[in-house]
Formats: C-alpha cells, structure tokens, sequence
C-alpha cells in the first residue's frame, strides 16, 4: 500500500508502507535518491562498519534490517517536517500500523 502524505503548501509524496523491497535490493541508494541524506550515511556506515568487521561477509545484515523498517523511518520523518495524510485511507492505514495516533487528522 502507498500512503499519500501532503504538507500546507499543497506538496503530495506517494511512500510505500511495509517492506522496502528497494533498499533490500540496493541497500542506502533509495533514501539517497529520496533526498533522505541522514538515513543514506546512517545505512552506508552501518554495513561498512559491519563489513568491516567481518570482512564484508555481514554487510548485508544491516541491509536486511533496514528493509524492514526504513519505510516506517521515512514516513515518520515526512510528519516531523510537517506532512499529513491526504485522506482517510491514508490515515486509518498508518493508524493500524502504529505510526500515528488516532488523533493526527487529514489535510
């Protein structure tokens, strides 16, 4: 499912709820081409230090992790910076999965 998120000046980003496919694929280049710069060094020093560790065996270990959570983190950082649901579906969605209280309202 993708959650339609829009901020006061009208400005709508579409982000995929669940599982990034992407990042599990590609690992820190989806949240760099999102322009998400923080969480892009956060996942790139995190499979280097991993890989460092064991010779660049268990770089993709962080990978995996971050597939499952990386989607949540972005949409979490969307609402800090001010975005809300742009509809109801939107909104009941990431309500059920825990990422905004039931008293967040749509834009």
């Amino acid at each position: 499912m993708k959650a339609r998120l829009q901020n006061e000046a009208g400005v709508t980003k579409e982000v995929k709820v669940g599982f990034s496919w992407t990042t599990f694929f590609f690992g820190f280049f989806p949240a760099l081409i999102r322009g998400d710069l923080k969480w892009a060094v956060i996942m790139f020093l995190t499979a280097a230090i991993v890989g460092a560790f064991t010779f660049g065996f268990g770089a993709w270990i962080p990978g995996i992790i971050f597939s499952f959570v990386y989607n949540k983190i972005f949409i979490k950082d969307l609402l800090e910076k001010g975005y809300r649901p742009a509809d109801e579906t939107t909104r009941s969605e990431l309500q059920s999965r825990g990422i905004i209280s039931g008293l967040s309202k749509a834009v």
